[in-house]
This record gives C-alpha cells, sequence and structure tokens, in this order.
C-alpha cells in the first residue's frame, strides 16, 4: 500500500515568511530604523500606548506607526491627528500581519526620515505571535479586564515577546486580577521577559515603559 504523502504549508508558509522577515529587518537596521510591533486583543489599549509614546518621544526620535486592521482607518486617523506620519493596512479577512505586508506598508512611508516604526498589528493573541513582521521589538499588551489566565491560555504570545505591558491598572481594584500570578507565568514561559505595570489613564508605569523602550531603542540602533 502507498504511503500517504504529507505537504506542510503552513510550515513552508512561516520558514517563508521568517526569510523575508529577516530581510526587511536588515534592510530596517541599514535605514537607522527600529520597528517595534505591538500585539494584543482587541481593546487592550495598543492604540493608546502608541499615543503616550509617541507625546513622550517625539522629540527625541522621527515617528511614523503602519496601523493594521481587518477593515477601517480609524486607528490611523488617531495616529495623523497627532501629527505623525501614518499608513493603514487593511488586511481584509487576516487576523496577522507578516513581513509582505509590512513591506508593502513601508514602502509608503520616507525611511531616510524617520528613527522608529511602530506596528500596531491586528487584534488577535494567536496569529500575530506566530508570523514574525520583522520587528526589532516585539511588545506583548494584556490588560487587566482579560483577566491573568491569559498566558495559560495563549503561551506563544508571551514566548514571543521582549516586554509585557499590563494596562489598564486602574481597574485592579474592582478586577479579580491577579499581577503576582501573571508574574510567575509568564516566568515560566519566557524568564527574559520585562513585565511593566501600565494605566494609560493615570499614567502610572508610563515613564517606565518609555525608560525600556528607549534603551532598547538605542541598543538596537547602536548593533545595527
Amino acid at each position: 500500500m502507498a504511503e500517504t504523502r504529507i505537504v506542510r504549508i503552513r510550515e513552508s508558509v512561516l520558514r517563508e515568511n521568517r526569510v523575508q522577515a529577516s530581510i526587511l529587518r536588515k534592510r530596517l537596521a541599514a535605514s537607522g530604523v527600529v520597528m517595534v510591533n505591538l500585539m494584543s486583543s482587541p481593546g487592550s489599549g495598543k492604540t493608546s500606548i502608541i499615543l503616550h509614546t509617541i507625546a513622550a518621544l517625539r522629540e527625541r526620535f522621527r515617528i511614523a506607526v503602519i496601523e493594521a486592521d481587518i477593515d477601517s482607518t480609524v486607528d490611523a486617523d488617531k495616529m495623523i491627528a497627532a501629527g505623525v506620519p501614518a499608513v493603514q493596512i487593511e488586511t481584509g479577512g487576516f487576523c496577522h500581519v507578516d513581513a509582505a505586508m509590512a513591506q508593502a506598508a513601508i514602502q509608503e512611508l520616507p525611511l531616510n526620515t524617520l528613527d522608529v516604526l511602530f506596528l500596531e498589528n491586528v487584534g488577535n493573541l494567536i496569529c500575530t505571535a506566530q508570523h514574525d513582521t520583522g520587528a526589532h521589538v516585539n511588545v506583548a499588551i494584556l490588560s487587566v479586564p482579560e483577566g491573568d489566565d491569559k498566558p495559560l491560555k495563549y503561551p506563544v504570545m508571551f514566548q514571543a515577546a521582549d516586554v509585557v505591558i499590563v494596562n489598564k491598572t486602574d481597574y485592579m481594584a474592582i478586577a479579580e486580577f491577579d499581577i503576582n500570578a501573571v508574574r510567575q507565568r509568564i516566568a515560566v514561559l519566557n524568564q527574559a521577559v520585562t513585565i511593566l505595570p501600565v494605566s494609560c489613564r493615570s499614567g502610572e508605569g508610563i515613564a517606565d515603559w518609555i525608560e525600556w523602550l528607549t534603551a532598547r531603542i538605542t541598543s538596537v540602533a547602536g548593533n545595527r
């Protein structure tokens, strides 16, 4: 009896994407641009984090933003209103951004006038972590109202992250959320990751995030 042959299309696609992402990462580095990829569930606060970061860093770095959503330019319009160049990726039915999509969006930006490029990925805890975008820094955002069990349910997201922002800490008093349990669960998955509690509403922790990101941008730029 002939053996059944298995064609592992997904593995092939992911492998090809990693190759494209590596090329893009090197191209950005050669242009002096550091790309920061923000990933989370819908509504966790990616847009608010970016807007706070722009306000804090715009005098030091030249910034642009790529916004990715299945549809709509709502978030890109907010970035433009904040005074930074922004490009919208409408992914249609895709739940993530891959290296090819990022490359296409970057073509619309003047790289020689930029230092930092933020990518606000599609709101999704699974696909976004599995597809390398070519970013130099990967940020996972977990909001308090989502619950403290997300590292157990979606481990790949936290394994892929360089930093985890625990956002909306102003809800801590009314939510059943154990920050120590979150730290322990993430540590099992990724001992190197930094965890930063933040509230965009009160401003708590924003300075710590800005300090961490500035150091990482400087480090990446210095190693290019």
